[in-house]
């Protein structure tokens, strides 16, 4: 009752502090689609049917699957399949419940408690289910391909089935496997929450305010520069103060990876999120190759611009997102954040606005800045027979009518791919941020083409392309921070001051010469999460990005049908790799001029920037 007491008055204070601050009433998500309550017999009653059920699944189906494979037409592997598919949903819809419950408030200890219990169970159950995939692999290719022709309810998961076989070569023995699987909970999970619940526990101090994260890092784009100035060292004393812990976790999950790589084969620290990505290496290396080529006319020289327009030598770090002296400073109100999204996605596409309005209609946004709650934004796809849910953490800036444009990008893709199913829904990461920065697009260039005034259109346009660096050009620097730091730790644990030399030598070489690197950016890796929970997720931003840019081009010119294809696109989830998916666009990511392509794109506006003075 207590903690239910607490959570209603910080939900209340931050409604509060919301309509106080010109952003009207902002929404709070209803997770009762997945469970009425935390505490419920639905929940508890669905947690134990996934234990019971997925220990009969393994005794009814293990050691029988290569006899099954190999007398097709009794069906037993498609029967099997849509078994292994409905826990598979069970177990997510109780993991996704859990997880989204905690990203709400990770400072209580009863929804702490919930998500760890619920990740403890949870991988006890799929642990009877982890032979499944490794039996699968280990049946004959010839055998395999028979059983798809001549089971259809097996052959229905025919993608599913050819991407399992390219993880063979890197599986290992069963009782391997299981150990990795079991002891993630207390391993890789449990740094995971850690520097969660760290995260969330940090408060920096501006003027005597206390401020969590989110806030802080929003003052790095007020209008006055000792504001920013002020908030980026408030930044820098928290993070200073809270290395060892950030240094320690970092070096713990790069170890943890390096362990998990060499058991199982990957010659390169990427290769397994290349892997699950079912990217080739080739093209990763391509792109981050040309991004780091285009360092110079892309971000050195923007920011050379924007220190003249400032009236400054140089920026300081702080200043990197600093609005331009004409942009216009009124907070925006969540309904006119809204609505502007929708009207954007309308232009496109009627039915995009439509499921996009579904979020707002049925209190599926979570919106509400709050003490506890995650910071950042995302969008989390459930499960298909539920729906998605979206995280932002909304204060009326520019950039989060941008963020949320970019997160219902996500739920429209998450929709729409839901048709696929539990197995074949996801989309690998080279894909996934299509949808969203395509989102992001529809919506700049419908405010863009609606401006007449020049000084608002300057600062639209500027703002425009400090997204795409911050997309492109910071996210393949993270990148390329990352490679470093996996790449040393291999020669044994790194030091907090050698991972934030490490970390400024790509940020100057990203941020270029018109960038002046104050004393306490070292620190700055500290609160990336991308580096904790997704090692390497990080150039899938600036894949998605210059693969939109691309896109956005083939739509411009095409005469008609473009919608309905990029709708194929995405409601075909994980079914397709992506040179199946872009061939219809007639576009390659193979193609070494594929990237500079879309590269180029942002280089003409920075060209526009250039000739408006």
């Amino acid at each position: 009752m207590t903690n239910d007491f607490h959570r209603g008055q910080r939900f209340a204070a931050a409604s509060a502090a919301a309509r106080a601050n010109g952003l009207g009433d902002l929404p709070d998500w209803n997770l009762t689609d997945l469970y009425p309550s935390m505490d419920g017999p639905e929940l508890a009653g669905d947690i134990a049917r996934a234990l019971s059920d997925s220990a009969a699944f393994e005794g009814r189906w293990k050691g029988r699957l290569a006899d099954e494979a190999a007398a097709p037409a009794n069906g037993g592997l498609g029967a099997a399949m849509a078994e292994y598919e409905a826990l598979e949903e069970l177990i997510g819809r109780i993991v996704s419940y859990a997880g989204l419950v905690y990203s709400g408030d990770t400072s209580d200890p009863k929804r702490a408690k919930l998500y760890g219990d619920v990740q403890e169970k949870m991988t006890d159950a799929s642990a009877h289910t982890l032979f499944f995939a490794l039996e699968l692999n280990k049946i004959d290719d010839a055998v395999i391909a028979a059983a798809l022709d001549g089971d259809p309810a097996f052959g229905h998961y025919r993608p599913w089935i050819l991407d399992l076989r390219k993880d063979k070569p890197y599986q290992l023995e069963d009782r391997v496997e299981q150990l990795f699987h079991e002891k993630s909970v207390t391993g890789r999970g449990a740094w995971n929450r850690l520097f969660d619940e760290t995260m969330t526990s940090l408060r920096f101090t501006l003027d005597g305010e206390e401020l969590t994260l989110e806030p802080a890092l929003n003052k790095l784009q007020d209008a006055d520069p000792e504001v920013r100035r002020k908030a980026s060292e408030a930044l820098a004393v928290t993070f200073k103060a809270n290395l060892r812990t950030f240094t320690l976790i970092t070096n713990t999950l790069a170890k943890d990876k390096e362990i998990s790589d060499r058991w199982r084969g990957f010659e390169d620290i990427a290769d397994s999120r290349h892997l699950a990505n079912r990217v080739e290496r080739s093209v990763v290396d391509a792109l981050a190759s040309a991004v780091r080529e285009a360092y110079p006319r892309l971000s050195h020289r923007y920011y050379a611009m924007k220190a003249k327009w400032l009236g400054m030598d140089k920026l300081n770090n702080w200043d990197r997102n600093a609005p331009l002296p004409d942009t216009p400073q009124a907070v925006i109100g969540w309904d006119e954040a809204k609505n502007t999204v929708l009207s954007a996605y309308h232009l496109f596409s009627p039915d995009m606005a439509e499921i996009a309005r579904t979020f707002f209609d049925r209190s599926w946004i979570d919106a509400a800045v709050r003490p506890g709650k995650a910071p950042g934004a995302f969008a989390h796809p459930t499960v298909p027979s539920v729906h998605p849910y979206v995280l932002v953490n909304y204060m009326g800036k520019p950039r989060d009518v941008m963020t949320l444009a970019h997160e219902l990008g996500h739920g429209v893709h998450q929709v729409l791919a839901g048709a696929q199913g539990p197995l074949m829904a996801s989309t690998p990461l080279t894909l996934a941020e299509t949808a969203s920065v395509f989102g992001e697009m529809l919506t700049f260039r419908s405010l863009l083409d609606r401006t007449r005034e020049p000084r608002e259109r300057k600062a639209m346009l500027a703002q425009k392309v400090e997204d795409m660096i911050n997309t492109v050009v910071r996210q393949i620097a993270f990148y390329e921070f990352e490679r470093k730091v996996h790449t040393e730790r291999r020669n044994g644990e790194l030091t907090s001051d050698r991972i934030g030399e490490l970390w400024l030598e790509v940020q100057a070489e990203s941020l270029g010469p018109a960038i002046a690197i104050q004393p306490g950016y070292e620190a700055f890796w500290t609160y990336i999460p991308h580096f904790i929970h997704s090692p390497f997720y990080v150039y899938a931003y600036a894949f998605g990005d210059c693969l939109v840019n691309s896109l956005y081009a083939v739509y411009q010119n095409a005469e008609s049908g473009f919608q309905e294809k990029y709708f194929d696109m995405l409601r075909a989830g994980g079914t397709k790799h992506h040179s199946e998916l872009l061939a219809p666009f007639g576009l390659d990511a193979s193609d070494p001029q594929f990237w500079a392509k879309g590269l180029s794109v942002i280089a003409g506006l920075i060209d526009e920037l250039e000739a408006m003075g």
